[in-house]
């Protein structure tokens, strides 16, 4: 299952893991990255610079398959600078810009022998990375967890147009948690996909509370719900107690002062770290409909190529 993008990150297949903030850490980047697909730690989730340092040496320790570093730049209101003069620093191989304008990053690694990822939520986007000089795009349909583009174009229509406006690979996001969310985004004219709610739910995911986890076995399609709408900033979160309130203050359009208690960084790691499902949320996409069990890494990227080469083969007769 070679493609573009497992020649240009050296990867077995072609998996990626999502930044996945407050929880994507050296246990589950290594784990993923050992099974072949490529793993990724959370660089603005970190208190400071010499955190992420540390986080960057624990995976180096855990796997020596690449693995990249991700920078949500347009979540976290702090600078970005001296976080990713540290990836460079510790010759990070493969660095990902999400949530914000990729330039200042991609400007910053240019001439350092690093290869580039960027989330885009839209045909525009995709072709100003190009531009820009990334190296691959990943495109996040409506159907996808935690931030997402201001429309409500889903996967399915949205990669084809972007793989037809850029000559770099793409990566399919966006509600894919199995074999078949693979090859449905190969046959769209992918060259890989990412995932992020998926790999929440696996034993290596080690900062994710149980409450959290088993949130997701217990839900359906209709389980997750779009919050921030009214900030411009969209986000698919499992729907609670929390986010209904959430919804209820946007519809008296509070404004970002009224909200931001809600939706801060704190509520969420309520949720997702001490299990308080009633005092915060989680970040979920409409996948979670899939997601049954909690495998290891390992047997997750198993089944999904297994389940890949099971449909390959009927596609054959």
């Amino acid at each position: 299952m070679r493609t573009r993008v497992t020649e240009i990150f050296n990867i077995r297949y072609p998996i990626i893991q999502g930044g996945l903030a407050y929880l994507a850490y050296a246990d589950l980047a290594a784990a993923v990255s050992n099974a072949g697909a490529l793993g990724q730690i959370t660089a603005m989730s970190l208190g400071n610079p010499e955190a992420l340092r540390e986080e960057i040496i624990k995976v180096k320790e855990l796997t020596n398959k690449p693995f990249g570093v991700n920078f949500a730049i347009g979540q976290h209101n702090r600078p970005f600078e001296e976080m990713v003069e540290v990836a460079i620093e510790e010759r990070v191989e493969i660095i990902s810009v999400t949530g914000g304008n990729p330039k200042g990053v991609l400007d910053m690694v240019k001439g350092h022998p690093i290869k580039t990822l960027v989330l885009v939520a839209a045909k525009r986007q995709a072709q100003k990375a190009e531009e820009l000089g990334a190296d691959a795009v990943i495109v996040v349909g409506h159907e996808g967890g935690g931030h997402l583009g201001r429309t409500d174009t889903g996967t399915m229509v949205l990669t084809p147009q972007v793989v037809d406006s850029v000559s770099i690979p793409v990566i399919a996001s966006g509600g894919i948690v199995d074999g078949r969310g693979l090859m449905a985004g190969l046959a769209l004219g992918a060259e890989g996909i990412e995932m992020g709610t998926r790999f929440i739910a696996t034993k290596e995911c080690i900062h994710a509370h149980p409450v959290y986890k088993q949130a997701l076995l217990g839900a359906d399609e209709n389980s997750t719900v779009v919050i921030k709408r009214s900030l411009g900033m969209p986000a698919r979160a499992i729907r609670n107690s929390w986010t209904d309130k959430i919804i209820e203050l946007e519809d008296n359009e509070v404004g970002y002062e009224g909200l931001k208690d809600y939706i801060s960084g704190k509520a969420n790691r309520e949720y997702i770290y001490d299990g308080k499902s009633e005092l915060g949320f989680g970040w979920a996409g409409q996948g979670i409909a899939g997601i049954h069990d909690l495998p290891s890494v390992q047997e997750l990227i198993e089944r999904i190529i297994a389940e890949a080469e099971e449909i390959k083969n009927k596609w054959k007769v």
